[in-house]
């Protein structure tokens, strides 16, 4: 094959562009915003009035105990309201109704400083637990500070941009190059490629032409497209994670159930063991009235399982708003919860592992075309188009310093590439279809097209993409290019390896291409070929051979594999709606190498909750068997039990540093 080289003098060109918008930053821990909490500025109020009503009970007993009276009521009144709720809609007692029986028992004894004390570090518990949900709340909520996305509807020749949420089927809209496309709809005008892969998995992108189905949020290419929408959103992005918030807000563990069924049993054995104490010793033990009452409000005080109902939340609401400064969102503590056992961590490829952006991996130049220039003309041609397969040829350009060529009647060819004159030579650069032509045979000897064919087989049978780049009608060079992976998927596989996991990938994609990112990432578990309901079984398979699995996707293909896992962690940036919706943690900056982070957060939450539910268990039979040895003064147990209280609270807190 003979060709001569051209040499055209070389012009460097210079593209711009602008980059993927940012997430914002979330908002870092700040001690004083504590101070901002009703309910804390409430427990701290009645603090200082307790404290005041100390130091004038020996000036004026009166004004003493106005004050106390005060101070009950500032400190106990939220506590009194959420405790006369749950007895009058839920029929049931907890540890609010008890510490308030507990300090107004005090009170009628004429124990006033220590049924204060008791409201003031119960409040002042209660304080520190609404602060954790109410900046886990705010930590989530800084991070989806989103734009709701908007669509350019025509409108009766007009355009007019309009919110998602307010179209409808049948409205026609306008999706300009390098815009999301808003809605699920049809292509009635115009031709583009559109990457969708975070629908379809696919990682490249697709030809869309009049009567293509798009789908929303995928992203057009280079070329204009008019759309029919064929199905009304149903909810803007915004909305979906206002959901995600309250889901996270709501849904509690397992162990927080539990503890709460507990309560409910323990509260009533509680109040029944206090009427007991009440009324029998004066008759069996003849013990006084004022001596048997106040034992049993100790025993009320102490009995009182606070710290235990305390142990479990504020430790997991600290790890998901840790999480969430680190841009994962968890829907609710049961999956950290399950987190924390979990064995294997499955990955989908594309768009997960790898970044679905191609890069050029061989750029092959025919005898007779000098490779740096040959580089250059098809960079030259490729810089007038937005496809990501020219993208990524222009970028290798550029990162081999090949300067460019000015170009002459450049043109789209729709379905297949570009093309354009170089120094009055017609260039064309696109798919290795016309290898399959019988008229390029007539320009090839036999032996130089079965050279570019066999070479094209190799190149595809490693899951690469092939390009053409044609002199004419002459094969000058061919053009393999493939998925790029994450810079961060080699370390989150390690490091998740680390924690003493095991790493499987599932892909639709072909076994070669799968066992290329097998080895470069160095995941222990390869499954290739796959359709959706492949993954699902796979996922069965391996939760019953291993048995907790989290799954990690981004597009619509991965949501039943992301329903099968214990856990299922959905791409925040890319990832469509449905893997959005069905996920249980979405990793909102796509930044897979935190989810080992993750897990081993939820490991330590779940380490903090059991240190904290043994002490809780063990300061109550303490306190319990001093009170009936040799007794305890009712300050020491409210110091005692409330003092346990805010211990494992604090202890929980631990996880927002």
């Amino acid at each position: 094959m003979q060709a001569t080289s051209k040499s055209i003098p070389k012009s460097i060109s210079s593209r711009g562009g602008t980059g993927a918008p940012q997430a914002p930053k979330p908002r870092r821990f700040d001690p004083v915003a504590m101070l901002g909490n009703s309910e804390m500025q409430a427990a701290l109020g009645s603090g200082v009035l307790m404290l005041v009503a100390w130091l004038t009970s020996g000036w004026s007993e009166a004004i003493s105990i106005l004050l106390y009276v005060v101070s009950y009521a500032l400190g106990g009144w939220i506590k009194a309201k959420e405790g006369v709720q749950t007895l009058l809609q839920e029929r049931d007692l907890d540890v609010n109704l008890l510490m308030i029986a507990a300090a107004l028992g005090a009170a009628s004894i004429g124990y006033w400083n220590e049924g204060a004390m008791l409201i003031f570090i119960f409040a002042l518990s209660g304080a520190l637990e609404s602060y954790t949900m109410e900046r886990s709340k705010k930590d989530i909520s800084s991070l989806m500070a989103l734009k709701p996305a908007t669509a350019v509807r025509i409108e009766q020749g007009g355009m007019n941009e309009v919110p998602i949420d307010s179209l409808q089927i049948g409205d026609l809209l306008l999706v300009r190059p390098g815009e999301l496309i808003p809605a699920d709809g049809k292509v009635y005008r115009g031709e583009s490629a559109v990457d969708q892969a975070s629908i379809t998995g696919e990682s490249l992108p697709v030809e869309k032409s009049p009567g293509s189905e798009v789908y929303a949020g995928t992203v057009n290419g280079e070329g204009p497209l008019h759309i029919e929408v064929t199905r009304s959103a149903e909810d803007t992005l915004f909305a979906k994670i206002i959901r995600m918030v309250a889901e996270a807000e709501t849904e509690v563990p397992d162990s927080q159930r539990f503890i709460k069924r507990l309560e409910s049993i323990y509260a009533r054995l509680v109040v029944a063991a206090t009427v007991l104490l009440i009324a029998l010793p004066p008759f069996v033990l003849d013990w006084s009235w004022s001596d048997t009452f106040y034992k049993a409000m100790v025993f009320l005080v102490v009995a009182s399982p606070c710290a235990l109902v305390s142990s479990i939340m504020p430790a997991m609401l600290s790890a998901i708003s840790k999480s969430a400064r680190k841009g994962i969102l968890f829907k609710g503590g049961v999956h950290l919860e399950n987190m924390a056992k979990t064995a294997v961590v499955a990955f989908d490829k594309t768009g997960t592992l790898t970044g679905g952006v191609p890069q050029v991996t061989d750029f092959i130049a025919g005898a007779g075309y000098n490779r740096e220039e040959l580089l250059a003309v098809s960079a030259s041609i490729e810089a007038l188009s937005r496809h990501p397969l020219a993208e990524a040829v222009v970028a290798l350009a550029e990162a081999e310093a090949a300067g460019l060529y000015p170009v002459e009647d450049s043109m789209s060819v729709t379905g297949w590439g570009m093309e354009g004159r170089v120094g009055g030579t017609l260039w064309r650069i696109g798919k290795s279809t016309p290898l399959d032509d019988p008229e390029l045979a007539l320009t090839h000897d036999e032996e130089t097209l079965a050279y570019w064919k066999e070479l094209r087989r190799r190149f595809e049978a490693e899951g690469k993409t092939v390009s053409l780049v044609l002199d004419g009608s002459r094969v000058a060079g061919m053009i393999a290019l493939q998925d790029t992976l994450r810079p961060q998927a080699e370390e989150a596989v390690r490091r998740l390896q680390a924690l003493g996991l095991k790493v499987a990938m599932l892909t639709g994609d072909r076994q070669a291409t799968a066992d290329v990112i097998a080895q470069k990432t160095g995941v222990d578990l390869v499954f290739a070929d796959l359709l959706p309901e492949d993954k699902v079984e796979h996922v069965r398979s391996l939760r019953e051979q291993y048995g907790h699995v989290i799954m990690v996707g981004d597009g619509v293909n991965d949501a039943p594999a992301l329903a099968t896992a214990t856990v299922g962690m959905g791409m925040g940036m890319k990832g469509s709606g449905a893997a959005l919706e069905i996920a249980d943690v979405v990793l909102m900056n796509d930044n897979i190498e935190e989810i080992a982070s993750a897990v081993a957060l939820a490991r330590r939450s779940q380490r903090i909750v059991k240190q904290n539910m043994i002490f809780a268990v063990s300061v109550i039979f303490a306190l319990l068997i001093g009170n009936f040895w040799q007794g305890i003064a009712l300050p020491f147990g409210v110091v005692g039990h409330e003092g346990s209280t805010i211990l494992v609270i604090l202890n929980g807190l631990r996880l927002l540093r």
